[in-house]
């Protein structure tokens, strides 16, 4: 008996499982998330040197941390509307062309002042590193596999911390910062191999829709107005408060974390990369369980778990200290364990490209992502206030209070594990 032979999957969420055009979106989203966010963690580990070369105070520094953080926000903001009205692939090139400039000026940096701008820039380019590419995963991959893969995506993040903490603790001391700086420049070398990358099939269909006038006036209004419009604003807000909470939780560990363990604990350059390293290593395993696990049991309850673990690990290496300061082994085992808790990051490309629409996804995605971690430019200002009185400890432990609060936040928004993504 003949069969008429199966058609071709429509879109490329259709497939069974991954196909080539799937690889060159997932090597894009984890590269460009990878490279981006050792530009943004690497700061933290040249801060001596810095410094030592231009004089800078302990307020000097903090500001300087403080504007590459929040200009990510504002990339947020910009790429964020190019990923929606120009193209999830025109997005993360420009990202790449931004931040990997922005490196470069840092290197030539005459002063400051100019280290300053170099370093906003650089920022504005980060932003975008991030929405655009999980966008284009969530709309292309199979909905059963949505969770994996973006979680696989999402440790471009641990892959991008780890690599910073290799080059600034063990390169950049024999090197120097500004060498540094430029190497960090060479992921604008990707480009050459950009069209190779497919755009978002699900974003080219929406587009030609919308050309065609088969969209209503909706669609066609500005995205911010789309996003604070009555059937989105509830939805935004609570997708904002769950991601500040958590991006609270993260920055105030990670922003200081080398710092806290050289200063309060007394630990060399050396000492401190390889407890960072720890954490690094329990992050890279959180994110890529998550992914299966909440494909499994739904990005909710993963969610809340994975922050309880989190809070777990943090509050043993800061206000527990004391009893880990004669078993070092056990210290590095709480270190990695709250890397772990981490694992949380890979919930929001799968989730949030499952809650909001085509039409405003991108920009919800990186807005809601860049703005949060914008915001955590006083991260380093509350950690340098509460240090006066608590020690960097202090602050640092902080991070447990928003890992816990994030938890428990989650439960405010829907499940939506699974979901077959629209138009």
């Amino acid at each position: 008996m003949l069969t008429a032979p199966r058609p071709a999957p429509a879109r490329l969420s259709d497939h069974d499982r991954p196909v080539a055009a799937h690889r060159w979106i997932l090597a894009a989203a984890w590269g460009i998330w990878c490279t981006g966010f050792y530009s943004l963690t690497l700061l933290s580990f040249l801060l001596p040197q810095i410094q030592g070369e231009l004089g800078a105070t302990e307020a000097d520094l903090a500001t300087l941390t403080a504007v590459g953080v929040g200009m990510t926000g504002v990339g947020g903001l910009l790429f964020g509307w190019m990923s929606d009205r120009l193209g999830r692939r025109a997005s993360m090139a420009i990202s790449i062309v931004a931040f990997s400039l922005g490196n470069a000026a840092c290197a030539f940096a005459p002063g400051f002042g100019w280290l300053l701008a170099a370093r906003a820039f650089a920022g504005l380019g980060i932003g975008g590193t991030w929405g655009a590419g999980q966008a284009m995963l969530g709309e292309t991959f199979p909905p059963a596999l949505r969770g994996r893969y973006g979680a696989i995506a999402q440790s471009g993040a641990p892959a991008g911390l780890g690599l910073a903490t290799i080059v600034g603790s063990f390169l950049a001391p024999h090197l120097g910062w500004r060498p540094i700086f430029l190497l960090s420049a060479a992921p604008v070398l990707v480009l050459l191999a950009w069209k190779r990358l497919p755009e978002s099939d699900l974003w080219l269909e929406h587009r030609r829709r919308l050309g065609a006038g088969e969209l209503g006036a909706r669609d066609r209004r500005p995205i911010l107005a789309q996003l604070v419009g009555a059937d989105l604003a509830g939805l935004f807000a609570r997708a904002f408060i769950l991601t500040i909470l958590n991006m609270s939780a993260y920055w105030f560990a990670i922003v200081w974390l080398p710092r806290y363990l050289q200063k309060d604990r007394g630990l060399s350059i050396f000492g401190s990369g390889w407890w960072t390293l720890t954490f690094v290593a329990g992050s890279l395993l959180g994110y890529l369980t998550f992914g299966r696990i909440s494909d499994s049991i739904g990005r909710r309850r993963a969610f809340a778990i994975y922050c309880a673990i989190t809070a777990a690990g943090l509050l043993m290496v800061t206000l527990f200290w004391d009893v880990l300061a004669s078993r070092p082994a056990v210290g590095l085992a709480c270190m990695f364990i709250a890397g772990v808790g981490t694992g949380t990051w890979s919930c929001y490309g799968p989730y949030f490209s499952e809650i909001f629409p085509t039409r405003v996804r991108g920009a919800a995605m990186s807005i809601i992502m860049n703005v949060t971690r914008g915001v955590q430019f006083v991260a380093p200002l509350v950690i340098a206030g509460v240090a006066g009185r608590w020690g960097l400890a202090g602050g640092v432990a902080l991070a447990a209070g928003f890992a816990a609060l994030a938890g428990l936040w989650v439960w405010t928004l829907p499940e939506t594990v699974g979901a077959r993504i629209e138009v």
